[in-house]
């Protein structure tokens, strides 16, 4: 038998797909935290609700590609650097310029959660608020493959 949750799901999950751009983030935290308690299930399911009924507020400001620039400066020092290769451990460092918008958020989303290994990565990402986020992809996507 389903659940009270599995149900409200499943109805509003064939509508999902006609959630504008904006929405997607949220959507996406909502059914995240679905995997777990009823508990969770009610949050995700207000989560997703207020994403559908307020979507101005569901999606954070678009990222300003101006205010990124500031707060990736640091960023630079290793992915601004052609052919950059950190010494200890020894790996290639990614250039990230041109890099989708969102891929870029998602990846400092999951650095900062600590769900992606880098321990440098992740302690720049800790310090950073979801709009710093947004605004460092939108700055990095914006500057086109170099």
């Amino acid at each position: 038998m389903k659940s009270t949750c599995d149900t409200a799901w499943a109805s509003i999950g064939q509508s999902m797909a006609q959630l504008p751009t904006g929405v997607l983030t949220m959507r996406g935290m909502a059914l995240k935290a679905f995997q777990g308690s009823s508990r969770l299930c009610r949050a995700a399911l207000l989560t997703l609700a207020a994403s559908v009924l307020f979507p101005g507020a569901a999606a954070l400001a678009e990222g300003d590609p101006a205010l990124g620039l500031e707060k990736a400066y640091t960023c630079l020092g290793c992915h601004g650097v052609k052919h950059y290769v950190n010494t200890y451990p020894t790996y290639h460092v990614p250039r990230i310029a041109g890099q989708n918008q969102e891929y870029l958020i998602a990846a400092l989303q999951a650095y900062r959660g600590k769900t992606r290994s880098h321990p440098t990565m992740q302690a720049n990402a800790s310090a950073l608020s979801d709009q710093d986020i947004e605004d460092i992809a939108a700055w990095f996507s914006a500057q086109g493959a170099k």
